[in-house]
């Protein structure tokens, strides 16, 4: 019997095989990209188009995306007629074009993989999202808008928001087995926790829905910002001591469930939760979820910071509180003599009609866009002494990054200990007066007659005598 020659052409070669496979993966590929732009077409043609944005540039690509950083794509009528506008964001310039409709389709086409390895497609209904890994190969992901609040239904979603900004680095061949995945980074909330699920921030498979990505960054970093505080706060120095945690505007509560779970399952803590929201509808929503999903100690209730004025507050939220309802917020705060504030500053209205320019500063705020952010400064600096004059050590700072939010402002306060001793207690005084007294004089020097916490608080002293 003769031995069976591996050349016949009945059996292909282990080279022919891997050639076939090669290309039949090659054509997969070109299948997705082509319906990515069929999607693209399709979703311009009934309207429901929303955005396209190409990032995450490709180190091979041709010289003039060196320097080029995104693609950001919006449908426009020029004269009649349908276009896209191209808005080119490089390192130091922006250049905008606006071609018609399918000669934009093609230069995008070219654009995707010789320049971009991320295209992401935003519909009234839809997101999709086409990846190409260094080795070349797609990924196409389909996912399904969920209703969400007006803040979250902004879907300006950039590369930081899809967690794939540390992407651009070298990942030689982890690239190709990341495709298809947002990178996951350390977080001090899980994707698999069931409350992401409820709220519709992940999938069923415990994947981050590309709508809520923006969402998901905000809800990390506050709760990083919010376990740093209690920290410092001396919260968790007494274990099993029962806390009490407020949050003002709770919504639909992304941040209230995040920040009760972390700080029950993370430091063990004994807590009492209370979400306050004025929209009926949201506040039985949230109550359903804290149910179904056994969280004790979590309880939402209808109402808003006038109304509801719980009689012990350990930790004070109030993010996004409209103008002077962030005033009454930190007020609530400081009468329950809350060990931490948190507060996100919003719609800055109050001090802007009463504001007049210093002499020195008359050219400087002579434009409008310059006068409304001396007004917010203005407000949040006073906010932050007033604050202070009642005992607490505060901070200023951009929590998130503008391009997720422009509602980005923290102020953060800390209920300062005050040892015993005579000279603690002076020093304290001292600087309690001191802080008032540059507020005083803030307010004199731009022709601020009222400021609303400074007057809740002096109403607070006059109550007293």
């Amino acid at each position: 019997m003769t031995a069976h020659d591996p050349s016949s052409p009945s059996t292909p070669s282990p080279s022919a095989t891997s050639h076939v496979g090669d290309q039949t993966e090659a054509l997969a590929d070109l299948a997705r990209r082509e319906r990515f732009f069929e999607a693209v077409s399709q979703s311009l043609e009934s309207g429901r188009f929303k955005r396209l944005l190409l990032s995450k540039p490709r180190s091979g690509g041709p010289a003039v995306a060196e320097q080029l950083q995104r693609v950001d794509v919006k449908r426009v009528q020029i004269k009649g007629q349908a276009c896209l506008s191209l808005l080119y964001q490089h390192k130091t310039r922006d250049i905008t074009k606006n071609p018609p409709l399918a000669e934009a389709l093609v230069q995008l086409q070219t654009l995707v993989g010789d320049s971009f390895s991320h295209a992401h497609l935003f519909t009234r209904d839809e997101t999709l999202q086409l990846l190409i890994s260094k080795r070349g190969k797609v990924a196409l992901q389909r996912s399904r808008v969920e209703p969400h609040d007006d803040e979250a239904d902004k879907t300006a979603l950039d590369e930081g928001a899809l967690q794939d900004d540390a992407a651009s680095s070298d990942a030689g061949d982890e690239d190709d087995d990341r495709i298809g995945h947002a990178r996951q980074k350390q977080h001090l909330v899980k994707q698999s926790e069931p409350f992401l699920q409820a709220l519709g921030v992940t999938d069923k498979s415990g994947q981050l829905v590309p709508a809520m990505a923006r969402k998901w960054r905000q809800i990390n970093k506050f709760v990083e910002v919010l376990d740093h505080a209690v920290d410092e706060a001396g919260l968790l120095a007494t274990p099993g001591r029962e806390l009490h945690m407020v949050d003002f505007g709770a919504g639909k509560g992304y941040l209230t469930f995040a920040a009760h779970q972390h700080l029950q399952r993370q430091h063990h803590l004994r807590l009492r939760t209370s979400g306050v929201e004025l929209r009926e509808g949201l506040v039985a929503q949230t109550n359903q979820i804290a149910r179904g999903l056994k969280l004790a100690g979590l309880e939402f209730v209808c109402g808003d910071v006038r109304s509801v004025v719980p009689e012990r507050i350990d930790v004070m939220i109030a993010l996004h509180a409209c103008d002077v309802a962030t005033d009454y917020a930190l007020h609530t705060g400081i009468r329950a003599q809350a060990a931490v504030i948190i507060s996100s500053p919003c719609c800055h209205k109050e001090l802007r009609p009463q504001m007049v320019a210093p002499a020195t500063l008359k050219a400087l705020l002579s434009h409008g866009i310059h006068q409304s952010q001396q007004a917010e400064m203005l407000t949040d600096t006073l906010r932050a002494l007033l604050l202070e004059s009642q005992g607490y050590k505060t901070k200023v700072f951009e929590f998130i990054s503008p391009e997720a939010t422009s509602k980005n402002k923290m102020i953060l306060a800390l209920r300062r200990t005050v040892g015993t001793s005579t000279t603690q207690a002076a020093a304290e005084a001292k600087r309690r007066e001191q802080a008032w007294q540059e507020a005083e004089s803030l307010m004199r020097e731009f022709g601020i007659r009222k400021q609303c916490l400074r007057g809740l608080l002096e109403a607070a002293v006059s109550g007293q005598h």
